[in-house]
């Protein structure tokens, strides 16, 4: 299954690791129909491109994960 699909995401949508899970809800994947979920770290580049479907999930422009307060 490929989707190549780009999905923008702000830094509250990444867990505390500063990741993902694909399949995701908001690429408007039916987790139960797609691949194996996978764990894509983005804080690390700012963006990951999953190795099953080829979604890149990307933190929109400005935005910043892990902020120093």
């Amino acid at each position: 299954m490929t989707t190549s699909s780009h999905i923008e995401l702000l830094a509250t949508d990444l867990n505390a690791q500063g990741g993902v899970y694909c399949p995701s809800a908001k690429a408007h994947m039916q987790i139960y129909s797609s691949h194996p979920k996978v764990y894509l770290d983005v804080a690390r580049t700012g963006s990951a491109k999953c190795p099953y479907c080829g979604t890149v999930y990307a933190l929109k422009a400005g935005e910043h994960f892990g902020a120093h307060h």
